[in-house]
């Protein structure tokens, strides 16, 4: 079922779907809740995603960063009355769960991250697509895009990820999505490698390859940080995605099961 929230005056958009353990789980930058439903074991436990500032239905107001995306997240948790849980997420989603888990600790049982595109670093260099891209964006300039240095790269080695890109031509303000664009791929999770360390609940840490935005390094980076992490290496979404989501929920699934996640 979908929830509103209302945060700065601005109207954000929850979902709450099925039965069972709870779990928060987040999209990545320019998704939504369906990135996240095809992602996410379809049965089995309680789902709980909201759909970050200028994301999906959400208001996009004019503050955009991974710390605030992850107050709100909490808030949405609280509004739903989850006081400890698993949390996760996919791309910015991850950094956002990374956030959560260092700087309310009392609040997660669980970690999952899925193919991280930051670790602890502000503006790290897989997220300059999106700063490029966003100038092209202001000039609705698609074809300058296209003939960039850095959409020629990503046509070589990360199609799937140039794909991605290109969808943003498509919405419907590309201006402001522009500004949230390149807001996020400057920014950070605002923790520090000494943070990440202290992580002390078991976490999942998911990534592939032939991904230029989520390096398979940084995934590989933060489970050898992270205390009780596990890494698990799937299929690449850019090969086969039908595998990729499948092994993605698997993966989560299983992981979810063994915590023994009570909502």
């Amino acid at each position: 079922m979908k929830y509103r929230l209302l945060r700065d005056g601005l109207a954000l958009v929850g979902h709450d779907v099925g039965d069972g353990p709870a779990a928060v789980f987040q999209h990545g930058l320019g998704g939504d809740e369906s990135q996240v439903a095809e992602a996410f074991p379809p049965d089995g436990f309680r789902r709980l995603t909201l759909a970050c500032r200028g994301h999906g239905a959400s208001a996009i107001g004019d503050e955009f960063s991974i710390a605030r995306f992850a107050e709100d997240v909490l808030a949405f948790a609280d509004a739903r009355g989850l006081q400890r849980f698993a949390l996760g997420g996919i791309s910015m989603g991850a950094a956002i769960a990374s956030r959560i888990a260092v700087m309310a600790p009392e609040r997660v049982s669980a970690l999952i991250l899925v193919r991280p595109a930051w670790t602890w670093e502000p503006a790290p260099a897989n997220m300059r697509a999106f700063t490029t891209l966003s100038g092209y964006l202001m000039r609705g300039d698609r074809a300058g895009f296209a003939a960039s240095a850095i959409a020629k790269d990503y046509a070589i080695n990360a199609p799937d990820n140039l794909a991605s890109l290109f969808k943003f031509f498509e919405v419907p303000d590309p201006l402001t999505i522009a500004k949230l664009l390149a807001a996020i791929a400057s920014d950070g999770p605002g923790i520090t490698e000494q943070d990440v360390r202290a992580i002390k609940v078991p976490t999942l840490v998911i990534g592939n390859a032939i991904d230029l935005v989520h390096p398979l390094a940084s995934a590989q980076l933060l489970a050898s940080a992270i205390r009780h992490a596990q890494f698990r290496e799937i299929a690449a979404k850019a090969l086969d995605k039908p595998c990729h989501l499948t092994e993605l929920r698997a993966a989560i699934g299983t992981f979810l099961l063994q915590q023994g996640q009570t909502s």
